[in-house]
């Protein structure tokens, strides 16, 4: 079972491409980033640069915020859904590490109860 791409966090975009990207406009980028839904990269000189990663989240907010949902709202939902991903995650690899121990164990058992 192959794991969902993930949206790269390389920061690529100036503002203006990421609100283009995004069908919003710029102030809306810098309110977000205000709120701390989204914090994009910086250069030495200060210009912001966006990722996929931080379009794909700006998605999810405009997404929230489109159906009702408030910003301080929006907040919450994003830092549950994140945490759900993290622990979606370590439960993968839990699984997988449970896997290789149970396959080591039959192994073992195999190779002690060889005459």
């Amino acid at each position: 079972m192959s794991e969902p791409a993930r949206p790269s966090d390389r920061p690529l975009y100036p503002i203006s491409v990421a609100a283009e990207l995004a069908g919003l406009p710029a102030p809306t980028l810098r309110l977000y980033e205000d709120k701390g839904l989204v914090t994009p990269a910086r250069t030495e000189g200060g210009t912001r640069r966006y990722s996929d990663a931080d379009l794909a989240r700006i998605t999810r907010i405009s997404e929230l915020v489109e159906s009702g949902v408030t910003l301080a709202a929006v907040a919450m939902v994003l830092d549950l859904q994140d945490d759900n991903a993290d622990l979606s995650s370590q439960n993968l690899g839990l699984r997988r590490r449970n896997s290789a121990l149970r396959e080591d164990n039959t192994r073992l058992r195999r190779q002690n109860d060889t005459p």
